[in-house]
C-alpha cells in the first residue's frame, strides 16, 4: 500500500482508464457493456486505483467509470489528466492555457460525478504558456476545493522541482516499464522525496519475452505469464511505484491483478533488470 499525498491509501497495483474506448482513443468501445464490467471487476479484485484522462475519448473513459462505479466505493481513488485536446483518433495536441485547465476540470468533476477529484495531474506541460500560469490555475482550483492533490505527466527531474516551487506536487507519470527505463532518474527522484511514480505503459516486454527468453523461463517458473512478471518488477522496484495496467479486457484485468501475488527474490530481480 501506498498513501498518494500522505492522506490517500491505495493497493499499488491500480488500473489505467484508457482502452476503454474507441481505436486511437477516440470515441466509445466496441462493446460498452465489457467496459463496464472490466472496471467493476477491477474494483472486486481490490483495485482501488483508477487513472483516467479528459482526453480519452474524449471523455468517454470518465463517463464509463461514473456508469460503472458510481456511488464509488469510499476507499476508490480516481486519479484523472487535463491539458490535452484532441481533434480525432490518434490526435494529441498539448494545450495548457489555465482557462482551458479550469474548463475540462470542471467537464471532469460532471463526468464523473464527484465534488473534488483525487488526484488531477497536468497531462503534459504546455511549453507555450508559463508553467506557473498552469500550475497556478490548479493550485486555485485546489484552494476552491475542487482538487485534492497535483500531479504531472511525462516530466524531467528539472520540471518537477520547478513546478513545487509553484504548488504542492504528490505524483509523477512517466513512461517506464521493463524494457523503457529512460525515466530512471524521475523515479529515483520520486522515490527520495517520497511522490507517488504511476508508471504507464508498464508490461512492455519486447524481447524479453521471446520463447526461450529470460522473461518466458521465469515465467515458467512462478507459473505466471511475461506480463505478471513484468508488473511483478515493477512493484519490486520501489514502494513508490503504482502501476496502471490497462485491458478492456475481464480476463486480462483478472490475470493483470494476479501479478500483485508473485513474489520475485533479489536475484531474479538483478537477473531482469540486467536482460532488459
Amino acid at each position: 500500500m501506498f498513501r498518494i499525498g500522505g492522506d490517500l491509501p491505495v493497493n499499488r497495483l491500480g488500473y489505467g482508464a484508457m482502452q476503454l474506448t474507441g481505436p486511437g482513443v477516440w470515441g466509445d468501445p466496441r462493446d460498452p457493456g465489457e467496459a463496464v464490467r472490466v472496471l467493476r471487476r477491477a474494483v472486486e479484485l481490490g483495485v482501488n486505483l483508477i487513472d483516467t484522462a479528459d482526453s480519452y475519448g474524449p471523455f468517454v473513459s470518465e463517463q464509463l467509470i461514473r456508469k460503472a462505479l458510481r456511488p464509488y466505493p469510499a476507499d476508490l481513488v480516481i486519479a484523472t489528466k487535463g491539458g490535452l485536446s484532441r481533434s480525432g483518433p490518434d490526435d494529441w495536441r498539448t494545450l495548457g492555457r489555465p482557462e482551458y485547465l479550469r474548463q475540462q476540470t470542471e467537464l471532469s468533476l460532471r463526468h464523473l460525478g464527484v465534488e473534488r477529484i483525487d488526484l488531477y495531474q497536468l497531462h503534459r506541460i504546455d511549453p507555450q504558456v508559463p508553467l506557473s500560469d498552469q500550475l497556478g490555475e490548479l493550485a486555485l482550483l485546489q484552494q476552491e476545493g475542487k482538487i485534492r492533490h497535483i500531479g504531472l505527466s511525462e516530466v524531467s527531474v528539472p520540471q518537477i522541482e520547478e513546478a513545487r516551487e509553484i504548488a504542492e506536487i504528490v505524483s509523477v507519470q512517466n513512461m517506464y516499464n521493463l524494457v523503457e527505463r529512460g525515466a530512471e532518474p524521475v523515479l529515483n527522484y520520486a522515490e527520495r522525496e517520497n511522490l507517488a511514480f504511476i508508471p504507464w505503459f508498464p508490461m512492455a516486454t519486447g524481447q524479453l519475452a521471446r520463447s526461450g527468453g529470460p522473461l518466458d523461463n521465469l515465467a515458467r517458473e512462478h507459473g505466471a505469464s511475461p506480463a505478471q512478471l513484468a508488473l511483478a518488477w515493477l512493484l519490486r522496484r520501489s514502494p513508490v511505484v503504482l502501476p496502471i495496467p490497462g485491458t478492456s479486457s475481464v480476463a486480462h484485468v483478472e490475470e493483470n491483478t494476479k501479478a500483485a501475488q508473485v513474489i520475485l527474490n533479489d536475484a531474479e530481480v538483478d537477473a531482469l533488470s540486467r536482460a532488459a
